[in-house]
């Protein structure tokens, strides 16, 4: 379904399903331009009308829990799998861009986002229904960066898949090929859709500089360590040396640190330095 403009697809989609309004059958629900797109934790999204794929998925079908793992999380790695699979295929169809930075030079950013380098192509916001404990739906809000070349917020570190290849892009028929890979991805062996996970992930080998960070859901555009700051006190804490050494199927972070130490961290616990 495709609509012209809205505030949030994930809110229309939740909204629309819970007055009846929702079609049997349909899966996706996408638009031109979102009035108050939403990232984790209440980040803002910046996108200019018409450029970009700003989509939800409906993911009414949760996957088995296979060898420990949480369907909740899952769903998260699954859709960061497919939107990675999808931007590397396309951007490899122009040759220079894959032999210049190997596999289009993208990663998985823990826990969902996409990055080309050190910036940002794409951000993934799953969100759970509940009835009781039991998961009733899932929406996976994807907001994909793809033609737009100009960014008039804050935002640090954004980059578009125009900017990489230098290429326009077809945002429909980038909607098609995403449904297409998700459908697939959902079909796979769990083990290998976590190895795929685990083997992209941004900054996956060597120690990389990291800093804890107090949790906050005060919506915000992008972090600032300016919003961390509590009766003129700064809530960062020292920067820290550390490599990933795993993703638990929960979702959370392990890293260890240049002492040998073992850190565990949920979202937004810590953050990578850039």
């Amino acid at each position: 379904m495709y609509i012209e403009r809205t505030n949030s697809t994930n809110t229309l989609m939740r909204e629309m399903i819970a007055k009846g309004e929702w079609q049997a059958g349909e899966e996706y629900l996408y638009t031109g331009f979102q009035t108050a797109g939403r990232g984790q934790s209440g980040n803002g999204w910046e996108s200019e009308e018409g450029k970009n794929l700003l989509c939800s998925i409906l993911l009414s079908h949760q996957p088995s829990e296979v060898s420990g793992v949480r369907p909740a999380f899952y769903l998260n790695v699954a859709v960061s799998v497919a939107v990675h699979k999808v931007i590397r295929s396309v951007l490899c169809q122009a040759e220079p861009v894959c032999t210049l930075s190997g596999e289009a030079g993208l990663t998985i950013k823990w826990p969902n986002d996409i990055y080309w380098g050190d910036r940002k192509v794409a951000g993934i916001l799953v969100e759970n229904t509940l009835v009781g404990s039991e998961v009733l739906y899932s929406i996976a809000g994807i907001g994909l960066n793809v033609n737009q070349t100009e960014w008039l917020t804050n935002a640090p570190n954004p980059v578009s898949m125009r900017q990489i290849s230098g290429e326009e892009y077809d945002i429909h028929e980038l909607m098609r090929a995403l449904m297409d890979e998700i459908h697939t991805v959902l079909a796979m062996d769990t083990e290998e859709v976590w190895t795929y996970y685990r083997t992209h992930l941004y900054r996956r080998e060597g120690f990389w500089p990291f800093v804890e960070r107090e949790v906050s859901i005060a919506p915000t555009m992008n972090y600032s360590p300016s919003l961390e700051k509590r009766d003129g006190e700064s809530l960062e804490r020292p920067i820290f040396l550390a490599k990933i050494e795993n993703i638990r199927a929960d979702g959370e972070l392990e890293l260890r640190d240049q002492e040998g130490n073992l850190r565990i961290y949920h979202f937004k616990e810590v953050r990578y330095v850039l």
